[in-house]
């Protein structure tokens, strides 16, 4: 192998890849490749520079720490399916109305007939949600934008309806322990939700075919229907699979706060969206970063985090959110 000077034009020896040490064979992958690490370096050095400067404030105690992530956890959920969503060149808006929905049909299913009933009825939920949007997407090709930008009204609407606005105490519990109060030894049950999400989406996106289809909608959905890819079933699984994980955020929210609340979830979507992007999955499909997600996820719940113990006022608290995810997204984002 040889390369050229640029001073004199000869060519000179270069040693093959296969000879160079694998760490100068890294350093090269990750100069060409740097955007793609943004998150994780993003998500160092915000913690650093929050340590520094809220250090006497608690931030790095182990409590504040085991709360932002029993605080990010239902985002963090959402956010592995939603990696599968947009990797195929969809969207959902609806999870935070459909998390909320399920969240006060569970709590009303668990007092009138107990914690099985309560979790079939919030699955039962994300399940028909999931239903008739990847039914209306993929059967009359109507946009995903759209199509849950309605049910997300439709979903606040019912769960206001049959609740008259009234949160739903949950007295089970059991179902408060599974759901979000409960902990094993020292570790949040949440966290537990969340590392079993992660794991299970990581392994699926990167592992197996039906990640692999994912990718080929999104990237060109045209050559993969050549391949023998049936792209609509795979649009019509991910939706199904994004409101049946929504619900599960929401029965999470009801166990945590142990009532269910047609104002829980109330924005999630975009802070879910948001997740996913910075972490690295492309918003125009063919990309899938599951792990990404769930730093994500994480950076956006230190942001939140570490603002409030710093004393700044709601309105404050968004502009710097904005500024810092805006940065995060440019930085990451590919020519």
């Amino acid at each position: 192998m040889t390369r050229r000077t640029a001073s004199t034009g000869s060519a000179v020896a270069s040693k093959p890849d296969s000879l160079r040490p694998r760490w100068l064979q890294a350093l090269d992958r990750f100069r060409e490749d740097w955007r793609s690490y943004v998150i994780y370096i993003g998500f160092v050095l915000i913690f650093l520079l929050f340590a520094a400067l809220l250090h006497d404030d608690g931030f790095l105690s182990g409590t504040n720490l085991l709360n932002i992530f029993r605080q990010t956890a239902m985002i963090s959920v959402m956010a592995v399916a939603m990696t599968f969503v947009i990797a195929s060149a969809e969207i959902d808006l609806s999870v935070g109305s459909v998390a909320g929905l399920a969240s006060v049909v569970a709590a009303m299913a668990v007092t009138n007939g107990g914690v099985i009933a309560g979790i079939a009825a919030g699955l039962a939920v994300g399940l028909v949600v999931g239903v008739i949007n990847g039914g209306l997407v993929t059967m009359l090709n109507i946009p995903s934008f759209l199509v849950t930008l309605g049910m997300l009204g439709i979903a606040v609407g019912v769960a206001r309806w049959i609740t008259s606005s009234a949160p739903q105490p949950i007295l089970n519990d059991t179902f408060n322990t599974l759901f979000g109060s409960g902990d094993i030894g020292r570790v949040p049950g949440l966290l537990i939700w969340t590392a079993v999400a992660v794991v299970t989406g990581a392994v699926v996106m990167a592992k197996t075919s039906f990640g692999r289809r994912v990718l080929a909608t999104g990237g060109n959905p045209v050559a993969a229907r050549f391949t023998g890819i049936n792209t609509r079933r795979v649009k019509f699984t991910v939706m199904v699979v994004m409101s049946v994980t929504a619900s599960i955020a929401g029965m999470l929210y009801a166990g945590r706060l142990q009532s269910g609340r047609f104002q829980l979830g109330t924005g999630d979507e975009l802070s879910v969206i948001a997740a996913v992007i910075l972490g690295g999955t492309s918003l125009f499909g063919g990309s899938g970063k599951v792990v990404g997600s769930l730093f994500g996820a994480l950076l956006i719940g230190l942001i939140n985090n570490a603002l409030i113990l710093a004393g700044l006022d709601t309105s404050q608290q968004q502009i710097v959110r904005g500024v810092i995810i805006i940065i995060a997204v440019a930085l990451g984002r590919r020519k």
